[in-house]
């Protein structure tokens, strides 16, 4: 997610909801549990770089929300960070889950 812009960002926030679902599928939660707490850690630590509520859709929204100059890099590399290991996170929860599609 090098690179990415806030409009990507939005669609990464947006999806983690539904990607989560996806993950556990028809797993156990208490299997994964421990790392549905590391992921709304993750989410969590955006919205906190936004001032917004720690919800994935409240984040995307503040990210949408901002004006393209009102970003700056410090607080972009934090939010594609978190991202990126809250994308981690949910390939961890799909493979605990037993969801993931690799062999």
């Amino acid at each position: 997610m090098t690179g990415s812009t806030p409009d990507d960002l939005v669609t990464t926030f947006r999806s983690l909801a539904r990607r989560q679902r996806e993950a556990i599928g028809d797993a156990d939660p208490n299997v994964v549990s421990g790392l549905v707490v590391e992921l709304q850690g993750h989410v969590a630590a955006a919205a906190a770089a936004l001032g917004s509520a720690a919800d994935p859709e409240a984040v995307a929204g503040a990210i949408a929300a901002r004006p393209t100059e009102a970003w700056d890099v410090p607080t972009l590399e934090r939010l594609r960070q978190h991202a990126l290991d809250a994308g981690a996170v949910l390939r961890r929860i799909s493979q605990a889950a037993g969801t993931d599609e690799e062999d």
